[in-house]
């Protein structure tokens, strides 16, 4: 990942990505995007009609990237499951960034994800999204040490 570009490029995954919570699917496609960023793992995006919408609610809060845009938050709830603010989206993504809008990306430390069958290792730090596969290498941002990268 220490050859991603920066700025980061945005590219279609044909893998099978899905997301669960509790053991229930809350997404589930063959039709992602993933942001490809220096010293980061890889964000995944899966369409929101890969998503089940109905376990997705609006969370308090936003943030801002300077490659994609302002960020809005949502909690996972199934079955009595709670997830707080494990999934964001960009409503209007910033140029270059479209392919995105109406996707949903999801925090592994607070769901279930796996590409491919494979299970994915969280980013580490709690802020960034980053899904750790077996085929991405580190240091990554959010390791102690990290902040001024």
């Amino acid at each position: 990942m220490w050859d991603y570009p920066r700025p980061p490029r945005l590219e279609p995954v044909r893998a099978q990505v899905r997301v669960a919570l509790a053991g229930h699917t809350v997404a589930d496609t063959t039709a992602a995007y993933r942001v490809l960023e220096t010293s980061h793992p890889p964000a995944y995006y899966l369409p929101l009609e890969d998503c089940l919408a109905e376990l997705l609610e609006p969370a308090p809060g936003s943030s801002f990237c300077e490659w994609k845009g302002a960020a809005r938050y949502e909690t996972v709830r199934v079955d009595g499951a709670v997830a707080e603010r494990a999934a964001w989206h960009y409503p209007t993504p910033t140029p270059g960034f479209e392919a995105i809008a109406d996707h949903r990306s999801f925090y592994p430390a607070l769901v279930d994800c796996t590409v491919d069958g494979a299970a994915v290792t969280p980013q580490p730090g709690g802020f960034y999204g980053g899904w750790i596969t077996a085929d991405v290498v580190g240091p990554f941002k959010g390791e102690p040490g990290t902040s001024w990268w």
